[in-house]
């Protein structure tokens, strides 16, 4: 045991020492907070206002007609070829020509610019010329402007989340979908980051001969072990510097971007950050944190086992990939299932997903937010350590022999006999 906390303590010191790992672990904090100001930075700013003139050949426009909350619309006299000219030297963004026939041609609308018109102009102008069609189509159809507006009513709920003993809390199912994507985000990439750097690892100890003495005074488990868990707590604390860093910065954005009373709730509300916000109101945050660490930890040592068992059998990283493929394609395969996950937490797709060891760790993260039942979560944790063994087992008995094999290309046929030798 204490030849295997020589080795953790060997890997994780190399490792935390190299300016590389500060940098990663002091940058990836500012990005995270970046994603969340950067939203209510824009919503706040007072948007530039767009001005368009309009050429009505059909006669329906009036200027009270053409009143937009974002573009300022002027109706516009005179020939059309002149106007094309001028528009632009007057300071408009685009020249929309109504055609006489706009009524019974809806697809007649021309819009003409200097360069490609911004999505929201061309929506802008496409809703005003909208609003003013339908209305008078409905007048000739004799149906008044007024009974149509009362009935055209808009829709929208609150999600509530209600616990075992009656309590309620706001939800919201969007930020939900958000927060669990981006912690699958985060284990997908983190597993194949840190399980590659054991690789790589190995690989470099065995070329160098480095490996040959280590392994004269400890077992290859204990080697394998103890690599695999010191590069863990790598992880792990960079994890942890992650989450104080980015809660500090937060903290810090919120009292920088205080919201003026002057912005319409509307624009506040849809920011995708104030949806995160709703469902962490309702969310168990040391339950999250804790499994996420836990899934994080467990999911990395068994693809670790896996990776170092692959950086034995091989001498340079263009040899293992067509080893690391195989590794790699469970993980692609569950960061897939986790999108199908999200759109349906219960489904039995995401139920097997969350309990199948090579999948679990993103797909039962991406559940979480939705809400697990306690026996579900227990088993996909026993499942996982399961399998985590499993894979150690096998690892192990192929790292003992590749670790010392040299000068031989290693074949699928060759793995296999190792784990009986």
């Amino acid at each position: 045991m204490h030849k295997i906390y020589l080795i953790i303590a060997r890997e994780y010191v190399s490792r935390v020492q190299k300016k590389s790992f500060w940098i990663a672990s002091i940058l990836a904090p500012f990005l995270l907070t970046a994603i969340y100001a950067i939203p209510i930075f824009l919503a706040l700013q007072d948007k530039e206002v767009k001005n368009v003139q309009i050429i009505d050949q059909s006669g329906l426009f009036r200027p009270t007609d053409l009143k937009h909350k974002e573009v300022v619309f002027t109706l516009g006299k005179g020939d059309p070829g002149q106007l094309k000219k001028q528009f632009a030297a007057k300071g408009f963004v685009a020249l929309v020509l109504v055609p006489k026939d706009i009524l019974v041609n809806p697809h007649g609308l021309k819009m003409y610019a200097t360069k490609s018109i911004a999505l929201p102009v061309k929506e802008a102008i496409e809703e005003v010329v909208q609003d003013r069609v339908r209305a008078e189509l409905m007048q000739k159809a004799g149906i008044s402007a007024t009974v149509y507006e009362e009935t055209q009513a808009s829709i929208s709920g609150d999600t509530i989340t209600v616990s075992a003993q009656g309590d309620e809390t706001n939800s919201s199912a969007a930020g939900a979908m958000i927060l669990a994507g981006v912690m699958g985000l985060i284990l997908y990439i983190t597993l194949l980051l840190y399980g590659s750097q054991v690789m790589n690892g190995v690989i470099e100890e065995k070329s160098s001969r480095i490996i040959e003495v280590i392994i004269s005074s400890v077992k290859p488990y204990q080697l394998l072990l103890g690599k695999i868990i010191g590069v863990g707590f790598v992880g792990l604390t960079q994890f942890a510097l992650w989450i104080c860093l980015t809660l500090g910065l937060s903290q810090l954005t919120k009292l920088f971007l205080q919201m003026p009373s002057n912005i319409p709730a509307a624009r506040v509300d849809n920011l995708p950050m104030q949806e995160v916000t709703k469902v962490l109101e309702s969310t168990n945050i040391p339950l999250i944190l804790t499994s996420f660490l836990f899934f994080f930890f467990v999911g990395y040592l068994l693809y670790s086992s896996l990776f170092a068992a692959i950086g034995s059998a091989v001498e340079s990283p263009s040899e293992a990939q067509q080893f690391t493929f195989i590794v790699m394609v469970p993980i692609i395969i569950s960061f897939l299932m986790a999108q199908q996950t999200m759109q349906d937490p219960d489904s039995e797709v995401a139920f097997w997903a969350s309990m199948i060891p090579f999948t679990s760790p993103i797909n039962m993260m991406v559940r979480l937010p939705y809400g697990v039942p306690t026996w579900q979560l227990i088993t996909s944790m026993s499942l996982l350590v399961l399998g985590f063994l499993g894979c150690t087992w096998i690892s192990a008995r192929i790292y003992r022999v590749g670790i010392l094999m040299y000068g031989k290309k290693v074949t699928w046929k060759e793995l296999w006999k190792w784990l009986f030798y």
